[in-house]
């Protein structure tokens, strides 16, 4: 893998994977969690979008694995060796935009791809609309993606 190669990404809701195309070779291929609600692009849902999708902004630069973000930004470390309740987003994110009219409100609707506290819940519809990812894996995601890269969510 080179540095600035330009990959895709296809996400199955109903397998629960994220996989990462070089062309048409499959390059990763990942265990995620989505949205415990299913899939819909309505402001308030807490569905998992789908349809052909960007990644506009990515977040988390040289943070830490386990950073906590709250509003986007860096709050702490989560300590593993503890449990919450709380839907944590850890490590980075990478924050989604739609591509199409139906799914257009995405950025809005503030849906990432990002590092979760609940890892054992991954390869389970269990988030609140975004895709939960293991962090180790998101850390990777990140460096594998650039701004554009395509993203398409489907059932």
């Amino acid at each position: 893998m080179q540095t600035g190669e330009v990959y895709r990404v296809e996400v199955s809701v109903t397998d629960q994977r994220l996989r990462v195309f070089d062309e048409n070779v499959e390059h990763r291929e990942y265990i995620i969690s989505t949205s415990k609600y299913g899939i819909g692009n309505e402001i308030d849902s807490y569905k998992t979008p789908v349809g052909h999708f960007e990644i506009k902004k990515k977040i988390g630069d040289g943070e830490k694995y386990g950073t906590i973000f709250k509003s986007r930004r860096a709050a702490g470390l989560f300590d593993f060796s503890e449990s919450s309740d709380e839907d944590l987003i850890l490590s980075r994110i990478l924050w989604l935009n739609g591509m199409e009219p139906e799914n257009a409100n995405t950025f809005d609707r503030y849906i990432y791809i990002h590092g979760t506290n609940h890892e054992d819940s991954l390869g389970q519809s269990r988030s609140y609309g975004c895709i939960r990812m293991f962090n180790e894996d998101i850390i990777e995601l990140y460096e594998l993606t650039q701004i554009g890269t395509p993203i398409f969510i489907y059932d």
